[in-house]
């Protein structure tokens, strides 16, 4: 898919991702990633319907001199993954070739990380978008794009969205 929409002072989310969709933790300021682990997951569909493949990461304190974590984080990471598994499958109207497979929904959580998405969207992938904190939304009003394929071409549905804070 193309670059989405960028609504001025608007924020984007995604609830569900199309099969294929590759994110990658990024430890928050002041945190590492532990050694030799991947910051990469990828959203795959299997017989079971579609799920993360998560790989081990941590992220650990930068003034940690040890190579492992505290007892209470060793912990947290000791406990046996879960996937995420998607919710009920979604009907679409026929928006892509993934019309008919399983999503992946939100992915688990990670202590001190955030998630970042690399490019590409995917044809099916839908986005939200949410007007930033101190801005109001102006009719016309549409707060979702999704990325279609029409006539042979790839694009996002029309965004109707204006943040203002009227000043």
């Amino acid at each position: 898919c193309p670059d989405p929409p960028r609504p001025e002072f608007a924020d984007v989310t995604a609830e569900i991702y199309v099969p294929g969709t590759k994110l990658y933790y990024a430890c928050d300021s002041g945190y590492d990633r532990k050694s030799g682990q991947h910051p990469g997951i990828q959203c795959n569909s299997g017989q079971q319907g579609a799920s993360w493949d998560y790989s081990e990461f941590e992220c650990i304190d930068e003034k940690m001199s040890l190579p492992t974590a505290p007892t209470m984080e060793l912990e947290f990471t000791q406990k046996p993954e879960i996937k995420t598994r998607s919710p009920a499958p979604q009907k679409h109207e026929d928006l892509s070739e993934f019309a008919q497979k399983d999503f992946c929904g939100p992915p688990k959580t990670v202590p001190h990380a955030s998630i970042r998405l690399k490019k590409p969207y995917y044809v099916g992938q839908v986005l939200h978008f949410k007007c930033q904190s101190g801005y109001d939304k102006r009719p016309p009003t549409s707060v979702s794009s999704t990325c279609q394929k029409v006539n042979g071409i790839i694009i996002w549905t029309r965004l109707d969205l204006r943040c203002t804070n009227d000043s």
